[in-house]
């Protein structure tokens, strides 16, 4: 009765309950999103500060190709077992749990799935490093016939492979901690990735006669560092996974059958980067880095903002389905997507127009000359028609896996996926047969036009099963953001200076005119959204 009552008491402090009014839930659910969109946002900044540097470093030659190759797989594996399938699966489960169940089964739960996930990524990380020549191969082909990059990728990837152990793990510990409203942790932790990404760098990879192998063991140290950084906050709570083996308990059967469909639903994406990189291989050296360095800027604005709000409303719709509250779950998710089109909007105006300064003044140093600057900047403008897309499909799906439906997101997925390799093919191979400048440009492009199908038709199966509902006030929301945008477009478009006259600056004069044109679209924007009459509270729930 003890664990209950604790129980009770977590719920009317953090989220509430159905007793609590909407504008009280949305203002919680605001504050939430606050803490893990600033925590994000320092991780993201310390990003571009790595980021620049390994431009700055490495520019975009073999040992940076090499290297980005070697992270992206066991990235490809992670976010498969960790942010994806696992994550989906195993939230909805943990709060069902926690809000039905006693404290002693909820132990119960979390120990027998965290070895069981320990014990199926340990063999899959050993069967990897192993096989690492061959998963080179599968995800870099074009490497093959220039053996030196393709020896030094497998080199590297031996090294940077156990991230993925380290990093599910990690994955399973964030879970438990945003199940119980301890968001700033897990949202901090990618924090300590950059940080040893930067000394390994700055201060090991001078010291060696390959630098770039520096940074796979940063890697390494980061994925420990990053397990190290929870396991005190999960002991403080009483919840640090024992090692205790249930091959027999329903939760964690209930989480595998979930795991299943939702492994192929999370690997649609990242079959769609893979494909990327397979295409980019055989492009011109330098491909594989202008993609990664113009996704870097995609991904500031999406992890800031647009996994805050999927972070956040995940056990929020997990725990509006326990209750059997249909109309607070619509809502909830109602309530993000009005606060994706607010900010998700002028974001993609930025980003697309301020694409070439972006790149320019972030990483235009050292070993990354202008030409680099004005190939990564095709493929971000590409990518930044899709940021809404991107984060359209983050706050849509957890409206499926809250439901513990994780097969309808993998149907559509699988949609999207195809539509991505199709269009790769139209956009890419017609560029290298005319020998056009800038094939990898139409990677990005695809990828942004499967984002929107993929968010359409998770949109429509939602509307479709009754699950969503359209609250009033949207058509008025609408007139206000896109007039708002409309304008910021006309200041950039005809306000910032060529992109030659920002090759030519010293770097503080790039750095202050970029910060002087984000504040001043900003600014217009959100003049224009108040001149308007919104306020503040109309970022509440509607409802009671």
């Amino acid at each position: 009765m003890a664990d209950v009552g604790v129980r009770s008491r977590f719920y009317r402090k953090f989220i509430g309950n159905s007793e609590l009014g909407a504008g009280q839930v949305s203002k919680k659910l605001l504050k939430s999103t606050a803490t893990v969109g600033s925590m994000t946002l320092i991780s993201r900044v310390l990003g571009l500060v790595r980021d620049i540097i390994f431009a700055r470093l490495f520019g975009a030659g073999m040992g940076a190709d090499a290297f980005f190759v070697a992270f992206k797989i066991p990235n490809f594996f992670r976010r498969l077992f960790a942010e994806g399938a696992f994550s989906q699966a195993f939230v909805p489960v943990l709060s069902e749990y926690k809000t039905q169940r006693e404290h002693d089964e909820v132990r119960s739960l979390i120990d027998s799935t965290a070895i069981w996930l320990a014990s199926v990524l340990f063999i899959v990380t050993l069967i990897c490093i192993i096989a690492a020549p061959l998963l080179v191969m599968a995800f870099a082909p074009g490497f093959i016939d220039d053996q030196p990059k393709y020896e030094l990728t497998t080199e590297l990837l031996r090294i940077t492979f156990p991230y993925l152990l380290f990093i599910s793990l990690t994955a399973l510990a964030g879970g438990i901690l945003n199940t119980y409203g301890k968001f700033a942790v897990p949202a901090f932790t990618p924090v300590l990735l950059n940080l040893c990404l930067i000394g390994a760098a700055v201060f090991v990879a001078p010291l060696l006669d390959e630098p770039v192998i520096a940074l796979a063991w940063g890697v390494f140290f980061a994925g420990l560092a990053q397990l190290g950084f929870q396991l005190p906050f999960l002991w403080r709570m009483k919840m640090l996974p024992r090692p205790r083996f249930d091959r027999a308990h329903e939760g964690v059967k209930r989480i595998f059958k979930l795991i299943i469909p939702a492994i192929f639903g999370s690997s649609v994406a990242q079959v769609n980067l893979l494909f990327d990189t397979i295409i980019a291989s055989f492009l011109v050296t330098g491909s594989v880095s202008w993609l990664y360095y113009s996704d870097r800027l995609v991904e500031f604005p999406l992890g800031v903002f647009g996994i805050a709000v999927a972070t956040v409303i995940l056990p929020a719709l997990s725990r509006r389905y326990s209750e059997a509250s249909p109309e607070a779950f619509s809502r909830t998710l109602d309530w993000a997507l009005r606060l994706v089109v607010i900010v998700g909007l002028p974001a993609t105006v930025g980003l697309f127009l301020l694409a070439g300064p972006m790149l320019s003044t972030l990483f235009q140093y050292g070993a990354f000359s202008p030409s680099d600057v004005t190939m990564a900047t095709m493929s971000l403008m590409a990518y930044s028609l899709g940021l809404l897309g991107f984060i359209f499909v983050k706050v849509l799906a957890p409206g499926y896996y809250a439901r513990q439906d994780t097969k309808t997101p993998v149907k559509i997925g699988i949609i999207a996926m195809v539509t991505n390799m199709g269009l790769n093919v139209l956009f890419v191979v017609p560029m290298v047969m005319f020998d056009i400048a800038g094939a990898h440009t139409g990677l990005a492009l695809a990828t942004s036009v499967a984002a929107f199908l993929n968010a359409w038709l998770l949109y429509r199966g939602l509307r479709r099963d009754g699950v969503y509902q359209l609250q009033k006030g949207w058509g008025w929301m609408m007139l206000r953001v896109l007039l708002g945008a409309v304008l910021m477009a006309l200041l950039l478009w005809f306000g910032v200076d060529d992109i030659s006259a920002w090759e030519m600056w010293p770097w503080w004069q790039r750095m202050l005119q970029l910060l002087m044109w984000v504040a001043a679209g900003g600014a217009l924007y959100f003049a224009v959204l108040w001149a308007m009459g919104m306020r503040p509270h109309h970022l509440k729930m509607a409802g009671k």
